[in-house]
């Protein structure tokens, strides 16, 4: 018997985005954003050159009771009507998750709702299939400034990890670049505008672990390449930045085309009977142009359909969060009142734990 309609209260405060959503899932598993509001604390933090922790929990506190009223009602909703709570419990900052949560089971108590402690990586995992129809089992390579792996998505709350970064992810890399070259926070679209106006074949920067084995990424020689570069050049030009920028971005999907490559090769090798596999590819860092270029070139060559969600979808929101609540309520998977905050919350539990890459991946 399929389950009925449910319009599930979404909420995300798991780092620097306050958000609210309200996204309904229909019986024929489609799905509907009824609502969708991201508070950016881009300004609180921009000072400090990176996320302050203390200063994005206290915004959180100050914003997210205002944040949900303004989505009830844009989707012309009160409380009364929702069918459950959904809010981001990891991975992520304890704060800021301890905020989320905790209003979360407030209104799930009061309401007397069921509750969804949701990962967020299975919120960026299980997107697509708000979307559209999108049936299991797909690949996803998840790229953030906190996450850079490939995950085969088999069903809601299952999930094989083949692929992570064993050092920086690659958000967090494209920001350390910026970082060393004088651009304001947040560095990596910084890096991506410049790159245009830049000649990539001017530095010939490292390609790190192409045509190794696995599915695994590095990107921390990449970026100690670019500080050294930095360093003999100074003072740096502006042209210097720019060919810097394009330089650091072409190794970049160079290496995203191999890695990538051999993860496809491994899916099709593991599931012959899909015959017509999808890559998703989610996180903050899918905005990227020069990326999704290559994304779209790999996946022409294997066969792939790829899938993108628009920006908005791919950057922390709580509009993914109110659909991974939707996807496992549907399935009876309520979670208790006493479910806890996770800093550190792996999509794939039983992955082996890589040196360097524990607590990103």
């Amino acid at each position: 018997m399929a389950a009925p309609d449910q319009t599930i209260l979404g909420i995300e405060t798991s780092c620097d985005e306050t958000a609210a959503a309200l996204v309904r899932r229909h019986a024929d598993g489609s799905g509907e954003i009824l609502a969708n509001i991201v508070l950016s604390q881009i300004k609180d933090h921009a000072p400090y050159g990176g996320v302050v922790p203390e200063i994005a929990a206290r915004a959180h506190a100050r914003h997210l009771d205002r944040l949900i009223g303004d989505a009830l009602a844009e989707a012309g909703l009160r409380l009364s009507d929702i069918d459950g709570v959904a809010a981001t419990a990891g991975p992520g900052l304890i704060g800021g998750l301890l905020v989320g949560l905790t209003t979360a089971k407030a209104l799930a108590l009061a309401t007397d709702k069921p509750l969804a402690a949701i990962n967020h990586l299975e919120a960026h995992a299980l997107t697509p299939r708000l979307l559209g129809r999108v049936d299991f089992p797909y690949l996803l390579l998840l790229i953030s400034g906190g996450h850079t792996q490939i995950q085969i998505v088999e069903g809601v709350g299952r999930y094989r990890r083949i692929g992570t970064t064993i050092d920086d992810a690659l958000g967090e890399a494209f920001d350390k670049t910026a970082k060393l070259l004088g651009l304001p926070y947040p560095g990596g679209p910084k890096v991506e505008q410049l790159a245009r106006q830049g000649n990539p074949k001017r530095f010939d920067f490292p390609r790190p672990l192409k045509g190794r084995e696995g599915c695994n990424f590095s990107f921390s020689g990449l970026k100690t390449a670019v500080r050294e570069t930095v360093e003999e050049l100074r003072p740096l030009s502006d042209q210097d930045i720019a060919d810097i920028c394009a330089g650091f971005e072409a190794a970049v999907a160079e290496t995203m085309r191999d890695r990538l490559g051999r993860a496809l090769k491994f899916f099709k090798d593991e599931f012959p009977e899909v015959r017509s596999p999808v890559l998703v590819v989610a996180g903050g860092v899918a905005a990227n142009r020069t990326l999704k270029v290559a994304f779209e070139e790999v996946c022409a060559r294997s066969g792939f359909s790829l899938m993108v969600p628009p920006a908005h979808l791919c950057t922390d929101n709580a509009a993914m969060v109110a659909w991974a609540g939707a996807e496992r309520l549907a399935l009876g998977l309520a979670d208790p009142l006493d479910a806890p905050a996770k800093a550190r919350w792996p999509l794939d539990p039983d992955a082996k734990r890589l040196t360097g890459a524990g607590v990103k991946a």
